[in-house]
């Protein structure tokens, strides 16, 4: 009989991961990726000439699971299962990125004002020799924004180390006027999806 999965390893920075695992009970550990080491990130998160969304959320998450498994390894860590997840904005096949200052900020949200957007979160378990993966998307209708809220909005600090330029679980939700699909998969970690994986790894849950 095999020995329940207990424990998890978490590769990913992000708070809100972190907030949505513990909501389903999921204890983890954390191993963080680096993104600003001297030597350049462990993985890099450049889209590919002529990639499409679908395929580069895939390989950047495959990527990031893949080297925290391998740094689990190196640091003779007990082994568990690694979970990863990435999450991308898309609008018109585009893939928008976190802002890197106000005004790319600002340009993101004027071109997500009135119109209807594609988030996708791709998450990865990894256990033993088995890889368990999904994409999930959900549409996302913005309303359309006046250039003063906009202004506002990207004068605060929520714009800048989300993909697209905003949070769902912050100020943003104010602009939000129709999600078709996961409510967690935009924040992040889609937990339906989610916890299929970790069962399918072996995880009881509830």
């Amino acid at each position: 009989m095999k020995t329940p999965v207990r424990k998890i390893y978490l590769a990913s920075k992000s708070p809100r991961r972190r907030e949505l695992l513990r909501q389903i009970g999921v204890e983890f550990e954390l191993l963080i990726l680096r993104d600003h080491a001297a030597r350049g990130p462990d993985v890099s998160e450049e889209v590919l000439p002529d990639e499409r969304a679908e395929d580069y959320v895939a390989r950047v998450t495959l990527e990031k699971a893949q080297f925290a498994r391998q740094t689990m390894q190196w640091r003779k860590l007990p082994p568990r299962p690694v979970l990863a997840a990435d999450t991308t904005v898309v609008l018109d096949g585009r893939i928008l990125g976190k802002p890197a200052d106000e005004a790319e900020a600002i340009a993101m949200m004027q071109a997500l004002s009135g119109r209807t957007h594609q988030v996708l979160t791709h998450v990865v378990v990894l256990h033993g020799e088995a890889t368990y993966q999904v994409t999930q998307r959900s549409d996302v209708a913005f309303a359309s924004l006046s250039e003063q809220t906009i202004r506002r909005y990207c004068a605060t600090t929520e714009p800048y180390d989300k993909a697209g330029g905003y949070g769902i679980q912050g100020q943003a939700a104010l602009f939000i006027e129709d999600i078709a699909g996961s409510h967690s998969g935009i924040m992040g970690l889609p937990l339906y999806e989610t916890g299929q994986l970790l069962k399918q790894a072996g995880m009881q849950i509830l």
